[in-house]
């Protein structure tokens, strides 16, 4: 017989049987007129019990079962209201306490994302329709399942991890799941591979170089003057980010002209990698105004005395990026430049780096 539940899933009772080494005996025997009961597994306070009414060839199943384990949460059976028909061909029906599974929704490859919402917070139930799901979940083809659980939520992440549940990433308030059905190499994306850095290269019309000097840097750096740099944040724009961050160390207020390089570094920080954006901006603004919490001190430097420091001219990266920085200026060298376009693949504004040459083999920048 077929146990429909309200959405379009449904669990047969044979399904149910064979998801039997999570619900022990999941129905022990059917005796006339004695009842159904539950497995101990469940720890049940009272039996399911089977009752038949004079004057009519249907039997209902009682709604009696209450487990002292997840009596304050959402059980794991539902009542439902569909009709069964007998094993033996009459026309005998029953009322049975149907299963459901964790609430999900499909994604565009396949897959199931968990309602994250509507995840129950008792650990017994989350445990007992989490492996429904799953046979459930095999049986209908789909392939990978992700599972975002809360920070509130976190004793259920034991429970997934013991289902073949892996980590994906986290973020403060949340840790991502996932588990891959099909056999073969597991082919959901993999987490964010990289960080990303912006240096802003700010020079003034006396040819003064804006300057930073950190708080807290590494030894080989101690003393060294060096363009204000930092993180990107999430969905933020790289030439925003470079804007922000010269913006929040110094106080200095710019334009964003052009990118004029970027370097790609691997094993950077947690087993990372990096790309750094050195961008050229136009000050706005002249009056310095220190950030005490990252920044030593900060000053308007002139270029040749920034282009002399030890440091920059023994690191062969340093000094490439201050004659890249100088040819720009010189009209020598053509940076890349931002561009909104609209892709018809996503419909989504994306910004587009690319130089823009005139007929005269000059750079057309801002």
């Amino acid at each position: 017989m077929e146990l429909k539940s309200f959405s379009s899933t449904s669990v047969s009772t044979s399904d149910v049987a064979r998801v039997g080494r999570s619900y022990s005996t999941f129905i022990s025997t059917f005796r006339h007129k004695v009842g159904v009961k539950f497995s101990t597994h469940f720890k049940c306070r009272r039996g399911l019990f089977l009752r038949t009414y004079s004057g009519s060839d249907k039997a209902y199943f009682t709604n009696e079962v209450v487990s002292s384990s997840v009596r304050q949460d959402n059980l794991a059976a539902e009542t439902s209201s569909r009709r069964i028909n007998g094993t033996n061909g009459s026309t005998s029906s029953f009322y049975y306490r149907n299963l459901r599974v964790l609430d999900a929704f499909d994604d565009e490859y396949g897959g199931v994302v968990v309602d994250s919402d509507r995840i129950p917070s008792n650990p017994y139930t989350f445990a007992s329709l989490l492996r429904l799901s799953l046979f459930q979940w095999k049986k209908m083809g789909k392939k990978g399942i992700w599972l975002k659980l809360q920070l509130e939520q976190s004793d259920l992440v034991p429970i997934a991890v013991k289902e073949g549940f892996q980590y994906h990433h986290a973020e403060p308030g949340y840790v991502m799941l996932t588990y891959w059905i099909p056999e073969g190499p597991c082919m959901l994306p993999a987490n964010a591979s990289h960080q990303v850095g912006v240096g802003g290269f700010v020079i003034n019309d006396k040819n003064e170089v804006l300057v930073v000097q950190e708080k807290h840097c590494s030894p080989g750096t101690l003393g060294l003057w060096k363009i204000p740099t930092g993180f990107i944040l999430e969905a933020e724009e790289i030439y925003t980010g470079a804007v922000r961050e010269v913006k929040e160390e110094t106080g200095i207020d710019t334009e964003f002209i052009e990118v004029i390089a970027f370097r790609h570094a691997h094993n950077v920080a947690f087993e990372k990698s990096d790309l750094f954006f050195i961008c050229m901006l136009r000050p706005l603004s002249s009056e310095i105004i220190v950030d005490d919490l990252e920044i030593e001190a900060a000053k308007w430097m002139p270029l040749v005395e920034f282009v002399e420091q030890p440091l920059i001219q023994e690191d062969s990266m340093f000094k490439k990026i201050v004659d890249i920085f100088i040819a720009r200026l010189g009209k020598r060298y053509c940076g890349l430049s931002t561009h909104q376009v609209v892709s018809k693949f996503d419909g989504m504004v994306s910004s587009l780096y690319y130089n823009v040459i005139d007929n005269e083999d000059t750079c057309v920048g801002n």
